[in-house]
């Protein structure tokens, strides 16, 4: 099992022929191709009869919509494209509700109020009520903690359904299931009252099958095995744009048309979503057949619920000498990864709270802010974070040259190991029971078979001394020819593709010091629009998540990929209810004190400690390889 870090552009994954084509998944499912052949056949079958139409004005709007599809089309045949678009729609389908939800609870708890107070007799709106204020905002702290937990939950049981069933099952389990919640909820909307309100809480235990959580982790796992790894770390950054741009458009269309149709209406619409989701799900994404995963093994253990905090773990690397050692560097990775969610997941709520306060905002100026976050972050995260990571690693790259010689000998060792069996097949037919093989210039061959140790050129120009030192071979050993290897064309192209992913480390330790500062500007703000502003300029401080999953599928044996991915997730969940912890008692505690600016110089702080344990998460030495547990415990068996 090679070294994780050593990735090659030119050398596809088994599930991406190349960047222009489709994954040979794609071919392994029966049904995929279907719904894009039968849309393929309608715009040709529509641009080849077409015919000109006398409106010159009508026919140039006709071609322009048939290049608009064409383009569409175009966009849509790439599964990269349909990863992202189906986290999109996902997403759009979970935040229909969002902002209905609190209005729910709002108009129950007032109906129960009254049930046991007087009939409202003043002006405006009877809801208005300190009591009613309170019981709302408990109920929606009750939903946001039982959502966190339950979607904890879902994590585990996404992982260990992955490796049963598969990704593309998983995400339609993942899809089904929410639509049957939200049927449930509009139940509870119907039935109304404390009866209500208490359906509607009941019906987060179904996110433990199907939640916001498990459908994040299911995608990043089909993109860690389809996308190419020179592409992963980027096309993790465009789905969690994705992601976000869905919840923007998500947040602002909910609360439109429940103000337009009814507080019914998007529970109904999310329930029309999600459907639709599941079916672009089954006709548009790859088949990937969970015992062909990549780094699976025929009758490996899959793992239970609790596969992924094995990950936790320090790792085992065996270094070029043979030794084995402990490898910390994902262990530091999800400790940087913890502090920095810490430091910044608490951001957009603590920015909203600090302009009520402060500037005396009101929902909608709260709603319009938050969907301007959203909005600029998922552009930052589609467009310019990708081509970051891409300019980053070009720039810098202190370990290519060492990357390249790696490779060289890496492939050279295999070659040389397989011609050594090969020799072995052809002796044990011509010479009995001893198959001994002696290759010719002895000294050029690599050391240790199936290791990347080699020959170095002291111990090569030893030569024998006295005749013990002379190995006697029998009587009949065949001399193998090794053929000298030279550099080819192919060889200066697999040298010209090692990619060094050292950026995406540095990337992510400052993006942490780049999101912290940017956070401060609010602490800064005079006036009301310059909270605005703040809330444009915090997203370009964004990438710290998606450069922690491109970089722990980097430091992970690819059998352990899904299961690392899990555990980052995990990780950020569990900091994002700590944060909500520690700085809601921190904000309160310095509002009481005037300064409730300060709290965002208290996230600066651990966004630079953050950035300090970073520091000590470093990829494995170079000419090493990760080895799994399983593996070690076998060698010690033998």
């Amino acid at each position: 099992m090679s070294h994780p870090q050593k990735q090659v552009v030119s050398e596809q994954t088994p599930l991406l022929a190349s960047s222009s084509s489709s994954s040979p998944h794609d071919s392994q499912s029966p049904r995929r191709s279907s719904a894009a052949s039968s849309l393929a056949s309608a715009i040709r079958k529509d641009l080849s009869g077409s015919t000109s139409n006398s409106d010159g004005r009508t026919a140039s709007g006709t071609a322009d919509g048939r290049r608009y599809l064409v383009r569409l089309f175009k966009l849509l045949s790439h599964v990269e494209n349909r990863i992202l678009l189906a986290g999109f729609l996902i997403t759009l389908s979970f935040s229909f509700t969002q902002v209905p939800l609190f209005y729910v609870f709002h108009l129950m708890e007032c109906d129960v109020y009254y049930d046991t107070h007087p009939p409202y007799t003043g002006d405006g709106d009877r809801c208005s009520v300190n009591e009613i204020a309170a019981g709302t905002a408990r109920q929606f702290s009750l939903l946001g903690m039982s959502t966190t937990v339950c979607g904890i939950m879902n994590l585990f049981f996404s992982g260990w359904l992955i490796k049963r069933i598969g990704p593309k099952a998983t995400l339609i389990f993942q899809t089904s299931v929410p639509a049957v919640r939200v049927l449930m909820q509009i139940m509870g909307v119907i039935t109304g009252g404390e009866l209500g309100m208490f359906m509607i809480q009941a019906t987060q235990i179904v996110t433990i099958f199907g939640g916001p959580a498990g459908y994040v982790l299911v995608v990043n796992v089909i993109i860690g095995e389809v996308v190419e790894a020179s592409r992963r770390t980027g096309t993790f950054g465009k789905l969690q744009g994705c992601v976000m741009l869905g919840m923007s458009v998500g947040y602002i269309v909910g609360g439109r048309v429940g103000d337009a149709f009814g507080i019914q209406m998007p529970f109904r619409v999310a329930f029309v979503s999600f459907v639709s989701a599941s079916f672009y799900v089954l006709s548009f994404l790859p088949y990937i057949d969970p015992a062909r995963m990549s780094g699976s093994r025929p009758g490996a253990a899959k793992g239970g619920f609790l596969a992924p905090l094995r990950i936790l773990k320090p790792q085992i690397a065996r270094l070029t000498g043979g030794r084995l050692v402990n490898h910390y560097g994902v262990v530091f990775l999800c400790a940087g990864i913890f502090t920095g969610v810490v430091a910044t997941g608490y951001a957009p709520l603590l920015i909203q709270m600090y302009a009520t306060a402060a500037f005396d905002f009101t929902q909608a100026d709260n709603g319009l802010m938050m969907s301007e976050f959203s909005f600029v972050r998922s552009l930052f995260l589609i467009l310019a974070f990708p081509r970051i990571i891409s300019w980053g690693r070009q720039v810098y790259s202190p370990r290519r040259q060492a990357l390249q010689v790696a490779a060289r000998k890496k492939k050279n060792a295999t070659a040389a190991v397989a011609a050594a069996r090969d020799s072995d097949g052809e002796q044990d037919e011509t010479a009995g029971l001893s198959g001994w093989t002696t290759p010719k210039n002895n000294c050029a061959t690599p050391s240790g078979y199936g290791t990347t140790d080699t020959i170095d050129d002291s111990s090569a120009l030893i030569m024998p001394t006295h005749p013990e030192e002379v190995e006697v071979m029998p009587a009949n050993a065949v001399e193998v020819e090794v053929p000298p290897i030279t550099e080819t064309a192919e060889d200066i192209s697999h040298d010209e593709g090692v990619v060094d992913l050292s950026f995406d480390l540095v990337f992510l330790r400052w993006s942490l010091v780049v999101d912290g500062a940017l956070t401060t500007l609010a602490a800064f703000a005079t006036q009301k629009w310059h909270i605005y502003l703040a809330a444009m300029l915090i997203p370009l401080g964004s990438g710290s998540a998606p450069a922690a999953k491109g970089v722990i599928t980097d430091m992970c044996t690819p059998s352990q990929r899904a299961d690392a991915l899990n555990a980052v997730t995990l990780v950020e969940n569990m900091a994002n209810l700590t944060t909500q912890g520690i700085f809601g008692y921190v904000f309160a505690a310095l509002a009481t004190r005037g300064v409730a600016h300060m709290t965002f110089f208290c996230n600066a702080a651990i966004a630079v400690l953050a950035m300090l344990v970073l520091l000590f998460s470093k990829f494995p030495p170079l000419g090493s390889e990760l080895v799994d547990e399983a593996d070690v415990e076998a060698e010690a068996e033998v």
